[in-house]
This record gives structure tokens, sequence and C-alpha cells, in this order.
């Protein structure tokens, strides 16, 4: 019986990391297919390859890839279900955030992943790939030389959001087929209030320990603002 214990216990902590860590997005997110399931175990082994070669995570977070990237980037689900053929921009994705998670979440959304360095545009390409997305595209281009017009424009605290709205302001369509208006949805933690009163427009801050327990989220905060 106590070899049994033994072998069990032993067998319980030689799962993989990856899934382990996965965990915590099915936790939030428990609707998840298969094949999503699958996708999101696939992120972990695939951004340890790919930093090693272009380091687009730093070599401490890359452990805490799960939470502060890909749940950080799923926050934004929590907020608004985007609908098939909707378009959506991801300025300054960097090593994909929050594109992909949110590609794996909406596979019938497109999503245009840009950021202004090829090597971390090679990243994005290369996760995409690998994770067999097909409606994600990658540029490498600055967000405010973009002429297209899409849904909504996303991105993870690239620069003051005074800034942003001035790169993206006219990036949006005209009619809406969402629950919010179309518009900027940015994440970002800490004190907003100076940032926020620079804007001189409307928006709407939605307060992610309201939906995530992991200290991670205490100071972090998605930023919505309609176009």
């Amino acid at each position: 019986m106590l070899s049994m214990l033994i072998f069990v216990y032993l067998y319980l902590h030689q799962i993989p990391q990856a899934l382990q860590n996965a965990s915590i997005i099915f936790k939030y997110f428990p609707d998840l297919t298969d094949h999503q399931k699958n996708q999101v175990e696939k992120l972990e082994p695939l951004y340890r390859e790919w930093n090693e070669r272009i380091n687009v995570i730093s070599r401490k977070d890359i452990d805490n890839l799960f939470v502060n990237h890909v749940l950080h980037s799923l926050a934004i689900a929590k907020i608004i279900s985007f609908k098939p053929g909707a378009n959506i921009l991801d300025i300054g994705t960097g090593g994909g955030f929050p594109g992909i998670p949110l590609a794996i979440l909406f596979p019938q959304t497109n999503f245009h992943l840009v950021d202004s360095i090829g090597k971390k545009i090679t990243v994005v390409k290369n996760v995409v790939e690998g994770l067999g997305l097909t409606n994600v595209k990658a540029e490498q281009v600055r967000g405010e030389e973009i002429k297209a017009k899409y849904d909504f424009v996303i991105s993870r605290a690239v620069t003051r959001m005074r800034e942003f709205y001035g790169w993206v302001r006219n990036k949006t369509t005209p009619q809406s087929i969402h629950s919010l208006d179309n518009g900027i949805l940015y994440l970002k933690g800490g004190d907003l209030d100076e940032e926020l009163d620079e804007l001189g427009t409307m928006y709407a801050i939605y307060e992610l320990p309201d939906y995530f327990e992991e200290d991670f989220f205490l100071t972090k905060k998605l930023v919505f603002i309609p176009l």
C-alpha cells in the first residue's frame, strides 16, 4: 500500500508543468473545446522555444506565462465576446499579446497583430503557425501607418493612453455589432488618473481583480474608450 501511495505521489508530481499552468486558463474559461485546450497547452513549449532564440518575454517572466501574459490577455474576453467575422487590431503586440490568446478563444474572429520590431513579428508568426491558427495576420508595421478599419483596437500598455488614442482614433468602423460600441480596449496597470485626465474623452474602467483572484491582477485594469 505504501509503495502504491509513493507511486501515485511521484506520478502526480511528474505531470508536465505546461499542463499544470494551463489549468489556470481552464479554471476561468471552462467552456473551451478540446482543440482550444490543446492550443492553450502548446503555448508554453512554443514560447519557451522561441524565447530562447528571440527574447520577447523576460527570462524570469516566462515561468509566469499563463497568468502574466495569457490570462491577462484573456481579461478582454471577460468584458466582451467578439463576434464571428469581426476585425480586431492588436497594436504593439510584442510576442503576440493580447492577440494570440484571444484568437484561440474566438476562432471565427479576425485578428491583425502588428509591431514595429521585425524579430517580434517573427516570433508571432511562428507561434501562430505552431498553433495552427488561421484567423491571425501578423505584420511588421507601425500602428499609426495602418489605413484599414476595425471593430476594436486592443493593446497592452504600449504607451500613454493619450498618445495611443491619437494613433488609432480613426481606425474603427462606424457600425457596431457588439455589446460595446467600437473602440479601444487597453490593458494597463497602476494609477491611471493622470493619464485618463489627459484623454479628454469618454471612457470606462474595468477592474481586473473583479474577475481574477491572482495577486498579479491587484492593480490591473481594462480601459474601454469608444470611438
